[in-house]
């Protein structure tokens, strides 16, 4: 499988995170390989919670997207310039938030987050199936 990769800079914003989305999912999509749609759907998700959670705690430092697709795997990630590391927790059932690192964790084969002099990366991977191998993924629920 050849190798792919985008990486594009992110303004601090609501809104620039949801372009950095767009702009990740159509860069995957256009590197025209035979990822399923179940994947590029599910990695689109990944990337908007990791690029919300950045915009949200990390300040307004340089922000980072990226993919890479090498070897059977999909690596999604975000560097910013906040070493704090995100915490799961269980919100109220009320709040419109809180549940990001719960559905990458969910969603993800694997993730993380890694310290680096200037911030953090949180990432997360996705091993490709093959042609004649299906997805584990679980289709996503459209309300």
């Amino acid at each position: 499988m050849e190798a792919h990769q985008i990486r594009l800079p992110v303004p601090g914003t609501p809104a620039a995170a949801r372009s950095a989305r767009q702009q990740l999912a159509n860069g995957i999509r256009a590197w025209d390989t035979s990822l399923d749609q179940e994947l590029l759907e599910t990695a689109e998700l990944v990337a908007a919670e990791l690029l919300a959670n950045a915009v949200r705690h990390a300040g307004q430092g340089p922000i980072s997207a990226g993919a890479r697709l090498n070897d059977g795997r999909l690596l999604i990630e975000v560097t910013d310039a906040s070493s704090k590391a995100p915490q799961a927790r269980l919100p109220d059932a009320e709040e419109e938030g809180g549940r990001g690192l719960f559905l990458v964790a969910a969603l993800a084969d694997r993730h993380g987050i890694d310290p680096l002099p200037f911030g953090k990366r949180c990432w997360a991977e996705f091993k490709v199936s093959g042609p004649d191998q299906p997805s584990r993924r679980l289709p996503l629920q459209r309300s």
